[in-house]
């Protein structure tokens, strides 16, 4: 079934769906709109808002039971309304009935209540839990802080991030490096564990940052 650029357009269509309302626009639909096992696919200018996410895309196909998954590719740009994050990347897929979203392709996930933006390759945020991983090409920037590294995870509520392979931290002229390093963003305490290295800039007025690290390890001035 394929519908005009007019009637799309003159309005949204709304589905209940798990008992969620979904409504979405596009140029040109095509497959089947409702039922089980159903696929429906959106071409040009796609969106799609359910009672959590808003995503804008230049495709999203809807299908699975009640259109359980949803998969949005090309210039894909959107947010969670629970969570407030916002997000921008090349292809996303989410599951509607976990709550877990999967992006990748030149991922940019923004917090903006807490102030960090995340730079990845991928990422998957579970939007019951608030956590997000973050692999390859890892970069988190909160206030002061400049975090890279290969692998990370992001827990919102908590506000605490793990990162690990090649990991490095920066906290305005002072620089952390591990294999391992743990940042409550909150109080800015940092945890090293592994090949620590460190260097950090003294001042007049106010104390360095002070790096607690477990068993033995001591941080290297470099």
């Amino acid at each position: 079934m394929k519908k005009s650029l007019f009637s799309i357009l003159l309005s949204l269509f709304a589905l209940s769906l798990f008992a969620e309302k979904i409504s979405f626009s596009a140029e040109e639909m095509s497959g089947q709109a409702g039922g089980k096992s159903s696929s429906t696919i959106l071409n040009g200018n796609a969106f799609i808002k359910t009672e959590s996410m808003e995503i804008s895309a230049d495709r999203i196909e809807l299908t699975g039971d009640n259109y359980r998954y949803i998969k949005a590719q090309g210039n894909v740009s959107g947010k969670n309304t629970d969570s407030k994050m916002d997000f921008t990347c090349e292809t996303l897929e989410f599951d509607r009935k976990t709550n877990i979203a999967s992006l990748k392709g030149d991922v940019c996930l923004i917090d903006a209540s807490n102030e960090v933006t995340a730079n990845a390759q991928m990422i998957e945020y579970n939007q019951g839990t608030e956590v997000a991983v973050l692999q390859i090409k890892v970069k988190l920037v909160q206030k002061s802080n400049v975090c890279t590294g290969a692998y990370a995870v992001y827990q919102k509520k908590n506000q605490l991030l793990e990162i690990s392979g090649n990991a490095q931290v920066r906290q305005g002229s002072d620089t952390f490096r591990a294999q391992q390093i743990s940042l409550n963003m909150e109080t800015q305490d940092i945890k090293l564990i592994g090949n620590v290295k460190g260097s950090v800039t003294e001042t007049a007025n106010a104390p360095a940052n002070a790096a607690s690290i477990p068993g033995d390890e001591s941080a290297k001035k470099e």
